[in-house]
């Protein structure tokens, strides 16, 4: 396949290698240090699954320059999604698909509102992953998935023929889930609950998950999410948060969320789309979030100073 990765962070830059490991025609969109680096010396990504390093990579900073692929995987944050859809237009050809790896539930809205619903699958993925430095990817854990389908659940060629050639890659392991909504509030439960505790406790999962008062505190964060999805007619097995409040329990200890790191860096974070569209969902549909609403009035200042918002 012809793939263009729009983000090549941790998330980007290990999908978008293993892939490229596999034979396929990747082309990475980063700018910057990023860019210089692996223009130079390629993409070297070191990882719990096994080591790799792309001498040579195709990469640019200017996706007019790429022309019509296949697949996009977007793997930016979830606040650069709508501007990440604005500069991949000129990838997007008749029969190209836009593939969504955000850590929330509403990047493939944004993408099909500027795209086109026709170009536009919904997707996730799991991986602690992060940009060590330019050019050079580390992936400290999780045994890294993607999940992606129709959003009407129809089992689809193009879905099919991206999956195959996940399945070709190793250190990846790809599925196409019966109920793509289904799947990415699962993955939301515990990443937003893990974001949300870890930035305002600014601790590793490891001690969080071990006190009394912060456990109960991901509990409440987990139930209110899990509630928020059921009134949005999301079908979540019965008790879907106890996989999640799994999940966080077989974490590294040292384990931290992109967003709690970035707000620790004093840099803006992914907030509004995790706890915040939380409190802002649980609006909508009628359903009291008070841990959530918390958590989002403790870090909104810090997110604005971030932006350089004031009054």
């Amino acid at each position: 396949m012809r793939l263009a990765i729009m983000g090549s962070g941790g998330v980007g830059g290990y999908f978008g290698a293993r892939l490229a490991e596999a034979g396929h025609d990747v082309t990475f969109i980063a700018r910057g240090e990023h860019l210089a680096e692996m223009q130079r010396h390629g993409l070297r990504v070191e990882s719990i699954e096994g080591d790799l390093h792309l001498a040579q990579v195709k990469v640019s900073d200017a996706p007019s320059r790429v022309g019509a692929v296949d697949a996009v995987l977007v793997a930016v944050k979830s606040w650069q999604v709508a501007e990440a859809a604005r500069a991949i237009r000129p990838m997007i050809g008749p029969d190209t698909f836009v593939v969504p790896l955000e850590n929330g539930v509403e990047a493939a809205d944004t993408l099909a509102g500027i795209l086109g619903q026709a170009h536009v699958l919904d997707g996730l993925c799991g991986i602690l992953a992060w940009r060590e430095a330019p050019g050079h990817i580390r992936h400290a854990g999780v045994s890294p998935f993607v999940r992606f389908g129709e959003r009407d659940n129809r089992r689809s060629k193009r879905a099919l023929r991206l999956k195959a050639a996940f399945d070709q890659a190793r250190g990846v392991t790809a599925e196409i889930p019966d109920d793509i909504q289904v799947a990415v509030w699962s993955k939301f439960l515990f990443i937003c609950a893990m974001s949300g505790i870890g930035s305002v406790t600014r601790a590793p999962i490891g001690v969080t998950r071990t006190l009394p008062e912060t456990r109960t505190m991901i509990e409440q964060l987990l139930a209110e999410i899990e509630a928020v999805a059921r009134a949005r007619d999301v079908a979540l097995p019965a008790d879907a948060a106890a996989p999640a409040l799994h999940f966080i329990d077989a974490l590294p200890e040292a384990s931290t969320a992109s967003m709690q790191r970035d707000i620790m860096a004093g840099l803006p974070s992914e907030l509004e789309s995790q706890n915040g569209a939380v409190v802002r969902l649980g609006r909508e549909a009628g359903v009291a979030t008070p841990v959530n609403a918390m958590v989002h009035a403790a870090l909104l200042p810090q997110e604005r100073a971030a932006r350089h918002i004031t009054g």
